[in-house]
């Protein structure tokens, strides 16, 4: 069996690629050649942008699977469909959970929730993918399966509410330097956190799986935590005690700065999410995920602590952090202010 993967080298593919290769897929990465390819693994160095050079490139190709991890937008996968319609006997689009209905009429979801977020352009772009899709199967047949991956991380960091622009080290440094860490809301919303390694299982039970096609499903755990918990983990995982600084999500928003934290927050991470996986185990029986989320969160802890070329600062999420503490610190104070009189 023969599988294009479109990217196959980033946080959810490349468990994806090792899995499929371990089953006995023969698989070809298609991009530009900027990460180091694992051994042995045919590429085709292209951009997947540049639409003339990727069909010449594919001329004589043929996949059962058509794998497609790095397209975001409707456009994205018109032009796919123009590639690969007569390429392969799959189409595979990686969209994410944070489509579903924003804010949730019930935290349960199924992959019969709505799609609508409208918090979050990213989230949109990835609806409007879909509809094409889903548009092209009806009219020509075109053989798509869609996966909603929801917070998915490997292992090397351990998954945060919010971070800066460098990455999550500079949260388990204020941690470790005994700051104020900002936890949106009160940190009792509950949180889904997948291993990549467990994503894998499911996403490759579902590749040349006839099944699927015309189908979507997300792939998660069944497992949830609080943020609070998540964050109590991590700091015990450190062996610091937490210094948790609740702040509400929409004043995030309104005061991110830089950051779209609207998006990320009150389009994804403020809510609640709870999964019901019925449909993607239905399909791939062997679909069992191994790594819990406290298990996995100590684990990408002490990577990073073991790993300090993963601990890069970011001074200026830093610095933003420390503001916001202190805002809350003076509304605190203005508020005591009052009282007395």
């Amino acid at each position: 069996m023969k599988a294009l993967f479109i990217g196959g080298t980033g946080t959810i593919s490349a468990d994806v690629v090792e899995l499929a290769q371990q089953r006995g897929w023969e698989i070809t990465l298609l991009n530009r050649g900027s990460r180091k390819l694992p051994e042995g693994m045919r590429s085709i160095i292209a951009d997947i942008h540049d639409e003339e050079a990727v069909a010449k490139a594919v001329t004589d190709e043929s996949y059962d699977v058509v794998a497609q991890f790095i397209a975001y937008t409707a456009e994205d996968v018109e032009r796919d469909i123009r590639l690969f319609r007569d390429k392969t006997k799959q189409y595979i689009f990686i969209s994410s959970a944070s489509a579903y209905q924003k804010p949730l009429a019930d935290y349960r979801i199924t992959e019969s929730t709505p799609l609508v977020n409208p918090y979050w352009q990213y989230s949109r772009h990835k609806i409007a993918a879909e509809e094409v899709l889903m548009a092209a199967y009806r009219t020509t047949g075109f053989p798509v399966t869609i996966v909603r991956p929801s917070h998915t991380y490997n292992g090397t960091k351990p998954p945060v509410s919010l971070h800066g622009s460098n990455g999550n080290w500079q949260i388990l440094k204020r941690i470790l330097d005994g700051k104020p860490v900002i936890i949106p809301g009160d940190g009792s919303s509950l949180w889904t956190l997948t291993h990549s390694r467990d994503f894998a299982k499911g996403y490759v039970g579902l590749m040349a799986n006839p099944h699927a096609i015309g189908n979507a499903f997300h792939i998660t755990t069944d497992e949830s935590m609080t943020w609070n918990q998540i964050y109590q983990t991590i700091a015990d995982a450190l062996g610091k005690p937490l210094n948790a600084l609740y702040v509400a999500s929409d004043f995030l928003a309104r005061h991110g700065e830089n950051y779209d934290f609207r998006g990320e927050l009150l389009g994804d991470k403020a809510a609640t999410v709870v999964f019901d996986n019925s449909k993607i185990k239905r399909l791939v029986p062997d679909f069992i995920c191994t790594t819990s989320m406290a298990d996995g969160l100590r684990q990408a802890v002490q990577y990073m602590l073991s790993h300090p070329e993963t601990q890069t600062p970011d001074p200026e999420f830093d610095s933003w952090c420390d503001r916001i503490a202190d805002a809350m610190c003076a509304a605190d104070r203005a508020f005591l202010a009052q009282q007395r009189f």
